[in-house]
């Protein structure tokens, strides 16, 4: 997951420079591939709902892989189906439709060994899985910037695609029991409605008398092909029990999701938090434009830029932890919008080219502000994720903690599709850049429009758990 900044930084050349794309179009691409990251309640509804050849996570995780492979493959081998903006971005959005799976059924193995296991065990689980992904972020920021500057787009497409190909290789290694008819009582119930009531101890006499009147009337070939038909009968109805049943699984599992949901202790916050990423309009592809092109920094130089991004998080994180997670999160939400207005002065002074008057560097300014951005989005993200763990009741947690990030995802990519529909409409396009500045004085405006719906937010609730 973290290592994927390796091959998506190839995409966005390939937007760029093979495509020509302006940066509303690139943006509208992104926010289109990145939807099914939106939907991930819908992978685990599935997951957990409807067992594969009775199994819930393995046949799911082997799909989601080849949907994660397939897209590389093909991109690498046949380089000329990346110049299509059209089969681009399907896929690119199939690709994610994988990746989001993966990502969906892989927290719910760890949610389950941590069950079995013993509790220490699920915290070491998932800081190991924490840590891998920001080290094959950190790994991926970097090789991508290299590898942009010595080798062809189709060739990284193909060089990725052997990552999630070793983690279908590695699916060989998963060990899953299969789900009986004892894991879902209900099945059990439908398989007797489809015998009439009609007790075991009934059905042994009738099978029993039956079998005695086919030796006295009926020859063995006849009493055979009852058995077959018989047979046949029996497996249809227990087929149609199973289909039964997970229809009416998943029709619970949604009908509970949605009675939770709309809870007002849940629909509030969850409004806000949507509302804080829909108003604000995303100009990083935008920036990604005017960083190549009129400043002509190099890949590996916007690599290296994103490592630190990584690093400006981890300092997000602890500077939360250790110094913010007492106070009020309406507080600590209002003072992290605050930040991030501020934190947009480094792209205004950059566009303006105002670091120049004073001798500071273009490179000094973008590794400032995407430290700085990336560590203040931090303490924005901290308390979704405490407030998110406070709501969810328990019995739907899993699930209804997807639809949080679901719901974060989604705020995300309409925050995107704004920022496309504000870079067109300014006129901003690739070598044209005059109203960028005025973008990013809109994009300010809109972080502070959040701010007067924090009353949405639980007055008295803090970062510390309850």
């Amino acid at each position: 997951m973290g290592f994927r900044s390796f091959v998506w930084t190839a995409v966005s050349y390939q937007l760029k420079d093979r495509l020509k794309l302006s940066p509303s179009a690139s943006q509208f691409v992104f926010s289109v591939a990145y939807f099914p990251w939106s939907i991930k309640p819908l992978y685990g509804i599935l997951s957990d709902c409807i067992p594969i050849r009775g199994r819930k996570r393995l046949p799911y995780l082997i799909i989601a892989t080849v949907l994660s492979v397939l897209p590389w493959l093909i991109l690498g081998l046949k380089a000329s189906l990346g110049r299509s903006m059209g089969l681009l971005m399907i896929f690119l959005t199939t690709q994610n439709i994988g990746s989001a799976m993966a990502d969906v059924v892989i927290d719910a193995m760890i949610a389950e060994a941590g069950r079995f296991e013993r509790a220490a065990f699920t915290g070491d689980l998932q800081s190991m899985s924490w840590f891998s992904m920001a080290l094959g972020g950190i790994c991926g920021n970097l090789l991508g910037g290299y590898a942009l500057k010595n080798l062809q787009i189709p060739t990284i497409f193909l060089l990725f695609s052997a990552f999630p190909t070793i983690q279908l290789l590695s699916c060989g290694l998963v060990k899953e029991d299969s789900v009986g008819t004892k894991n879902f009582p209900g099945l059990a119930n439908l398989e007797r409605s489809h015998n009439g009531g009609i007790s075991d101890a009934d059905i042994s006499t009738v099978k029993k008398h039956s079998f005695t009147t086919s030796r006295r009337k009926k020859s063995h070939k006849s009493r055979k092909k009852r058995t077959i038909v018989t047979s046949r009968s029996e497996n249809l109805a227990k087929d149609g029990s199973s289909v039964a049943w997970w229809f009416q699984s998943l029709k619970s599992a949604l009908y509970s999701l949605c009675k939770t949901f709309v809870q007002p202790d849940i629909l509030r916050p969850m409004a806000w938090f949507f509302l804080a990423h829909i108003t604000i309009p995303n100009l990083s592809t935008v920036m990604f434009y005017y960083q190549t092109e009129c400043l002509h920094l190099e890949a590996s130089f916007l690599g290296t830029a994103r490592v630190v991004g990584w690093l400006g998080l981890m300092v997000g994180t602890f500077t939360y932890n250790h110094y913010l997670k007492c106070m009020k999160l309406r507080r600590t939400l209002m003072l992290a919008h605050v930040l991030l207005a501020t934190s947009k002065l480094f792209d205004v002074v950059l566009v303006s080219r105002s670091n120049l008057a004073f001798g500071i560097s273009d490179n000094l300014m973008v590794l400032g502000g995407s430290a700085l951005s990336d560590a203040i989005n931090q303490l924005k993200l901290m308390p979704f994720l405490i407030l998110s763990g406070k709501l969810c009741p328990p019995g739907i947690e899993g699930t209804l903690f997807a639809l949080f990030m679901s719901i974060n995802n989604l705020g995300t990519t309409l925050g995107s599709f704004l920022g496309a529909t504000v870079a067109s409409a300014l006129n901003i396009s690739s070598g044209s850049f005059d109203n960028l500045l005025l973008g990013i004085i809109i994009q300010v405006i809109g972080i502070f429009i959040p701010i007067g719906f924090l009353f949405l937010i639980p007055k008295e609730t803090t970062g510390i758990s309850t």
